[in-house]
C-alpha cells in the first residue's frame, strides 16, 4: 500500500472505549485532518452505518461514506483506529480495529481487497488489535503474514 494513503499519520494506537458513532467520527475526522476527505463525507460515514453496518466480522469495522457523499473524497486514504477493548457495534459484534475508508475512482477496491486479504487472517487481527507501534500496525497492513 502506497504512503500517501496510509502512513504513521494515520494510525491511532491503544483508543479507550466509546460508542460506534464517536469512534467513527474520530477515524472520519483524522482522514479530514489529514487532507483525504472534506467534513462533509463523516455525514456520511454516519449515514452509511444507520443502513448498513460497516463492521464486517473478525473484530473489523470499516467505516466509509455512502456513494452520495463520494464528491467529498479529495483524494484517497485510510485511517487505522486500534481499540484495545473493543467498540460495539451491536448484535455482539465488537470492532478492535476501524479502518476509515476514502477512496478515488477505483482506487478503494484496490485499497478494500488489501484490507481483506489482510484481515481475512485471525491471526493478523490478533497482531493489529496488540500492535503497540504504528510500524507494526503498518507492517502488518503492507505485508501481511509475510
Amino acid at each position: 500500500m502506497e504512503k500517501h494513503i496510509l502512513n504513521e499519520n494515520n494510525i491511532l494506537l491503544n483508543l479507550k472505549t466509546e460508542d460506534k458513532y464517536s469512534a467513527i467520527e474520530r477515524v472520519g475526522n483524522i482522514l479530514k485532518d489529514n487532507g483525504y476527505v472534506e467534513d462533509k463525507y463523516i455525514e456520511g460515514m454516519r449515514k452509511r452505518e444507520d443502513e448498513v453496518t460497516t463492521y464486517i466480522g473478525n473484530g473489523i469495522a470499516i467505516p466509509h461514506g455512502t456513494s452520495e457523499y463520494i464528491k467529498f473524497i479529495k483524494k484517497s486514504g485510510i485511517v487505522v483506529a486500534q481499540y484495545p477493548n473493543g467498540v460495539d457495534f451491536g448484535d455482539g459484534n465488537i470492532a478492535y480495529i476501524l479502518i476509515g475508508i476514502a477512496g478515488v475512482g477505483d482506487e478503494h477496491i484496490n485499497i478494500l481487497s488489501n484490507i481483506a486479504l489482510v484481515c481475512q487472517d485471525e491471526n493478523n487481527v490478533k497482531k493489529l488489535v496488540k500492535a503497540k507501534s504504528k510500524d507494526e500496525i503498518l507492517n502488518i497492513l503492507t505485508e501481511g503474514d509475510n
